[in-house]
C-alpha cells in the first residue's frame, strides 16, 4: 500500500496526491510512471510520476477523473492508502543535450511535463512549456511550471488566459520564429504529453519542419508490463509495447491510425463500467 501524504485540487476533476513511496521515489527518473490499483477487483491504470523526492521518499501524481477508477482514485483522502503501487515503470526519454527543448502539454498532461522540464532545464538548455485548456480555469500548475521552465506559454481556447486558440497554433508560431530575440524561440526538438489527437497534432506540426519529436503513448496502457499486449502499437515498421519500450516514441514514426483504433477498444467496457458503479451508489444510498 501506498499511504497519501497530501492531497490539492487542481481543478473540479483534476486531483494532485503526495504519496509517500520511498523504494520508488529512489529509483524514479522523469517521464517514468506507476501503475496503480484502488480496490482488490479493480483495474490497474497508468499515471506518470509528476515529481518524486527521492530524500523524502515521496512521490507526486495527478488524476483526473474520466473513469471509475480515477473517480474512486479521487476520493481518497489524505491519510488514505491506495491499494497497489507499482513503479518506476517505463523509461526515461533519451533527449540530446543542447538546443531549445518545447514540452506541450495538453490537459493533465502538463503535471507530466514537470519534472521532465526542470531535468532538462537543470541540463543547462533552455526550455520552453506550452500548456493548454478550453479556460483559464483547467490550466493545471502554472506557477510550478514556470519555475522550471525557461519560459511558460500558456493556451486557452476561449483567450480567458495567453494565447486564444490550440497549443499546435502556438507551436507553429515558434516553428515560423515568432518570439525570437528575448523570447523562447525556434524549438530544436519537441515533447508532447497529453490526448492522442493532441500530440498527433504536434506531431503533424513538427513534421515538415524537421524538428525532433518525442510523444507519450501511455494512453494505451492497460497491463504496464508488456503482458497483456493492450499498448501494442506500430513504430516505423516495428511493434513496439508502450509500457515496456516507452513510453517515449518517436512521433512521426507512430502509427497514429492504429494507436487511435486501439485507444478506443475500451470505450464500450468503460461505459459498462460507469454503470455499474452508478447503481452502486444507488445502492448504499439505498441502503443507509
Amino acid at each position: 500500500m501506498a499511504r497519501i501524504l497530501s492531497k490539492r485540487a487542481l481543478t473540479s476533476v483534476t486531483k494532485l496526491f503526495v504519496v509517500e513511496a520511498p523504494l520508488i521515489a529512489a529509483a524514479a527518473r522523469p517521464g517514468q510512471f506507476v501503475i496503480v490499483r484502488v480496490r482488490e477487483d479493480g483495474e490497474r491504470i497508468p499515471l506518470t510520476i509528476a515529481d518524486y523526492d527521492a530524500d523524502r521518499g515521496e512521490i507526486t501524481i495527478v488524476v483526473q477523473e474520466v473513469g471509475v477508477t480515477t473517480r474512486l482514485l479521487g476520493a481518497l483522502d489524505e491519510g488514505d492508502d491506495i491499494l497497489d503501487m507499482v513503479g518506476p515503470l517505463g523509461s526515461a526519454p533519451e533527449i540530446e543535450p543542447g538546443g531549445h527543448v518545447v514540452g506541450v502539454g495538453g490537459g493533465f498532461g502538463a503535471a507530466a511535463l514537470l519534472c521532465l522540464m526542470r531535468d532538462l532545464t537543470e541540463r543547462g538548455a533552455p526550455t520552453t512549456a506550452i500548456i493548454g485548456a478550453r479556460d483559464k480555469g483547467l490550466l493545471i500548475l502554472t506557477d510550478e511550471l514556470r519555475a522550471v521552465c525557461s519560459h511558460l506559454e500558456l493556451c486557452t481556447d476561449d483567450g480567458s488566459a495567453g494565447f486564444k486558440g490550440l497549443v499546435t497554433e502556438r507551436l507553429q508560431q515558434l516553428i515560423d520564429g515568432d518570439g525570437e530575440g528575448d523570447g523562447p524561440g525556434r524549438p530544436d526538438r519537441v515533447l508532447a504529453i497529453g490526448p492522442m489527437p493532441m500530440m498527433r497534432a504536434v506531431a503533424d506540426t513538427t513534421h515538415d519542419a524537421g524538428i525532433e519529436t518525442l510523444v507519450s503513448m501511455d494512453p494505451l496502457m492497460i497491463d504496464g508490463t508488456g503482458m497483456c499486449g493492450g499498448c501494442r502499437i506500430t513504430v516505423g515498421d516495428e511493434v513496439k509495447f508502450a509500457c515496456v519500450d516507452g513510453p517515449f516514441f518517436d512521433a512521426h514514426q507512430v502509427d497514429f491510425d492504429e494507436a487511435v483504433r486501439r485507444n478506443r477498444m475500451y470505450a464500450d467496457m468503460e461505459n459498462q463500467a460507469a454503470e455499474r458503479q452508478a447503481l452502486e451508489c444507488q445502492a448504499s444510498a439505498g441502503a443507509a
